[in-house]
């Protein structure tokens, strides 16, 4: 009988949608995108107005293969990708490469990865959105012509091997007019003037705040000393006490972007961090006995709006876990930023009722830690207002009053949402509440001491992580999915640095930034960008074409590149010399790249030829001698990760360590990427008895695969051919060769173990 063909993503979305649909129903994983414009090449034919060449991806070809031939089996097929720009040129991608028409009804949009969520999908199918393809279109094709173009101007004119982003390029903008606004900065002298008082059982503390009905000023150390001697021999009374009660209201659930700066916040996660795990929880994560489920909504989103069925069920829980007046009378509603899609709900649990330490067990210390951010968030964006009485009493200096100190505290008198879940600042962490004693008017106070104290005006702070997808997100640069990438992408490039969590331009930053300033100014303008984005909105909602749209960019972009290319000069840029002293000449080691990425090297070459590699911290302990790890490159340019007391510890694994410790053998977990099963976590240690396909019962299968081929048995071949197939996880071609390998008679091959 054959089965309805359902594709999606990635394996690990895969399997747990697998289990929603049944037997009738096969979910395979395209593991992303299958074509693209080929990387040796511009791939964008100007003459044929704009027309895109795509390819298969290289090293897609065997999961093409295979798609194809599930698809020729089966009776219908629903593509199911992510419900975005991004996962709808995937669905037509596959369309093409599957024979399907678009416009049947093929394509399936799902929220979240829950039973009733994946098959109310698969029962109303749609057709793929050629207006959102075109979109995704628009913005790929545009951002070819800038890094296919530009590049080249910059390896010519600066240095080989860099690169321009549409939108990355403005990102580094921020960051270096960041850093020229702080090194233009003229501090300015200010003073506070700190009142230490006690009533007769308390303490509390007031600011100078008017002298003579006029706000204080006080600029500098001698109009301070001139307050002081005015104050010497003064007495101090309340003379004005004010109650008002104020309401704080929850945030809305998360979008993408706030979620990054929360995480990044209370949890120290980097938004590439925050995303691999956030989608490990919206794919599914098996929970025991209730099953592979998703555990939040889909990821990728720009609106806080919420389901009714969420809300419904978020007052029920909150009303039976806290009492009706945690409640508001209506369900809130959060309206929609700027130009935000609005197609997806923001971004909550799939259902209430999993509270975070219910789960605790059967999640990493990762996912429960952001699950519980989601949850709490979630759960205090539904609830009733916080109620604060805000007091302010006023001290003034007898006689005659001409000084006036001010207090100011409040206290909470119903937590509401903060019961939950308070939001955190970037500046300053939380708000620290100020309980003030009871005060009244005409009470005297006594004087401990006048403490004044010195300040300077600061700076505007540089970029965090946090403040800088904030500041994106305000200026409409980039989407939800883009955030992320563009951060690791300007650090990987060099062109910033990221010091104590704040972003520093390098040289070779603020000199492409200056050039692409002088020649470029549309490329590196904030506004420009951000209507860039706003016509890719128009595109997706059928108001713009999308070739008009590259059109009005290439054709001003190509003669602006071909200027620039015959007045700018070879600009030189020295190495970035280093503190560390060369062990040789004792000359500081300067920086360098390489084909490989940076280095350290002697800048005595050719006299002097020492060069190491630059050590990259990254915040994980070694587990044989507790000494901090670092990452590396091979001779190759492999990346791997090692002890940081080489040679003398030799401990390296060769993926990414995630900080959890394997509770058999006490070695690093770390997270692997592979074709067959996406991102998964295991032990580095190849021995570890948790590891699958290493184990005894793994090496049993192996060597009865290797006799089943060689016995020439029909009984042997299949036995060994199934255990070899099933050992690993190969596909149904793999395991067809195994079977027809297997039964040759007693003839040697090695056909019959799978590669």
């Amino acid at each position: 009988m054959s089965k309805v063909l359902v594709i999606v993503e990635s394996p690990a979305k895969a399997k747990t949608i697998e289990k929603f649909l049944g037997r009738k129903f096969m979910v395979k994983a395209s593991m992303g995108h299958v074509r693209d414009l080929p990387k040796s090449q511009f791939g964008v034919d100007v003459e044929q107005d704009f027309l895109p060449k795509y390819i298969n991806i290289r090293g897609k070809g065997d999961i093409i293969k295979e798609l194809k031939a599930y698809a020729k089996d089966a009776s219908h097929i629903l593509l199911g990708p992510d419900p975005d720009r991004e996962g709808e040129a995937i669905a037509w991608h596959l369309s093409n490469l599957l024979g399907l028409d678009p416009k049947d009804k093929c394509r399936i949009e799902f929220n979240e990865i829950t039973q009733n969520a994946i098959q109310n999908a698969v029962k109303k199918p749609r057709s793929i959105d050629a207006d959102r393809v075109d979109a995704q279109q628009a913005r790929r094709v545009l951002d070819r012509v800038v890094g296919y173009k530009l590049s080249p101007l910059l390896w010519r004119k600066i240095h080989r091997g860099l690169s321009a982003g549409r939108v990355q390029s403005v990102a580094v903008r921020l960051i270096s007019d960041r850093e020229n606004e702080i090194a233009a900065f003229v501090p300015e002298e200010y003073w506070n003037l700190i009142g230490h008082f006690t009533t007769e059982k308390q303490k509390l503390t007031a600011r100078l705040y008017s002298q003579d009905g006029e706000k204080a000023s006080l600029p500098n150390e001698a109009a301070v000393k001139s307050i002081l001697k005015d104050l010497d021999q003064a007495k101090y009374q309340v003379v004005q006490v004010k109650k008002r009660d104020s309401k704080r209201n929850p945030a809305p659930p998360f979008t993408t972007s706030t979620l990054q700066q929360e995480a990044y916040r209370k949890l120290n996660f980097t938004a590439r961090r925050t995303m691999s795990v956030a989608q490990q929880l919206y794919e599914g994560l098996d929970l025991g006995k209730e099953g592979t489920v998703g555990l939040i909504t889909y990821i990728r989103t720009d609106s806080t709006r919420v389901s009714q069925v969420a809300q419904e069920e978020a007052r029920t829980f909150i009303t039976e876990r806290f009492g009706p007046n945690y409640i508001p009378k209506e369900p809130r509603q959060y309206a929609a930023k700027g130009r935000a899609q609005d197609a997806h709900e923001g971004i909550r649990p799939t259902y209430i009722g999993r509270e975070p330490e219910t789960l605790k067990k059967s999640l990493t210390s990762e996912q429960y830690r952001l699950y519980r951010l989601i949850w709490e968030r979630f759960v205090a964006s539904q609830m009733s207002s916080a109620l604060v009485e805000v007091t302010t009493a006023d001290i003034a200096a007898l006689p005659g009053k001409r000084y006036v100190f001010r207090a100011t505290g409040s206290v909470i008198k119903f937590p509401g949402f903060m019961k939950v879940y308070i939001e955190g600042r970037d500046e300053n962490g939380k708000e620290e509440e100020v309980i003030l004693p009871e005060l009244k008017e005409g009470q005297p106070l006594n004087l401990n001491k006048l403490e004044p104290r010195q300040h300077f005006t600061q700076p505007p702070p540089r970029y965090t992580e946090a403040t800088l997808v904030k500041t994106l997100e305000e200026k409409g640069i980039g989407r939800p999915s883009t955030y992320a990438p563009i951060v690791e992408t300007i650090l990987a490039r060099g062109y910033v640095t990221r010091q104590e969590k704040q972003f520093y331009p390098t040289e070779l930053g603020s000199l492409v930034v200056e050039l692409l300033k002088n020649y470029f100014q549309e490329i590196i303008n904030v506004e420009f960008t951000a209507n860039l984005e706003e016509k890719l909105d128009l595109i997706e909602e059928g108001q713009l074409p999308w070739k008009e749209v590259v059109r009005g960019f290439y054709f001003p972009f190509s003669e602006t590149l071909k200027l620039a290319d015959e007045q700018i000069g070879g600009v030189e840029i020295g190495d970035e010399e280093t503190d560390e002293p060369c062990p040789q000449c004792g000359r500081n080691l300067v920086i360098k790249r390489g084909p490989f990425g940076k280095f350290l090297a002697c800048p005595g070459f050719p006299e002097c030829r020492t060069t190491k590699p630059i050590l990259e911290p990254i915040g994980v302990d070694c587990p044989r001698c507790e000494a901090g790890m670092v990452a590396r490159q091979s001779k190759r340019g492999r990346r791997f990760y090692g002890c940081s007391r080489y040679p003398e510890c030799g401990y390296i694994c060769w993926d990414p360590p995630t900080g959890e410790r394997c509770s058999q053998c006490g070695d690093l977990i770390v997270e692997k990427t592979t074709r067959s099963r996406g991102k998964y976590k295991m032990c580095s240690n190849p021995e570890c008895p948790t590891r699958k396909g290493t184990g005894a019962k793994a090496k049993a299968k192996k060597t009865k695969a290797k006799a089943g081929a060689k016995s020439g048995t029909k009984a042997g071949a299949k036995s060994g051919a199934k255990s070899a197939a099933s050992s690993t996880g190969a596909g149904p071609q793999a395991k067809s060769r195994a079977k027809t390998s297997g039964g040759t008679k007693g003839k040697k091959t090695k056909d019959a173990k799978v590669e």
